[in-house]
């Protein structure tokens, strides 16, 4: 069975700062990508970072020089650093996991809100 456990969402001002943790347990597989995603109101989920167990990330273009990802592999944790915080990026943020071949996890959701 696998758990994600998410932390780190809250309330900020614009041009502020937060930083997500999602830490992992069970079977998560030798070779996976974590990552995050959001979910506005009225909008579709969309990505914001991802990162192989070999450290290669990826970003959405609407974060990139503002978000930065990154991974604890003993820990099975994976950071998502938010600055520069902007009220267009409030949203609940799902963290992932998709195993290599093998199946993809969500976590339950931690809500971020950036006021102007």
């Amino acid at each position: 069975q696998v758990q994600l456990v998410e932390s780190g969402g809250g309330f900020v001002q614009a041009g502020g700062s937060l930083r997500l943790s999602c830490a992992a347990s069970g079977s998560i597989g030798s070779i996976n990508t974590m990552g995050w995603y959001r979910q506005a109101p009225g909008k579709q989920r969309e990505l914001v970072a991802t990162i192989a167990n070999f450290n290669s990330a990826n970003y959405a273009d609407s974060v990139k020089g503002r978000f930065s990802i990154s991974r604890d592999n003993p820990k099975n944790t994976v950071y998502l650093q938010m600055s520069s915080l902007k009220p267009e990026d409030t949203a609940v943020y799902y963290c992932g996991l998709w195993i290599y071949g093998g199946s993809n996890y969500w976590g339950q959701g931690t809500r971020v809100t950036v006021s102007s």
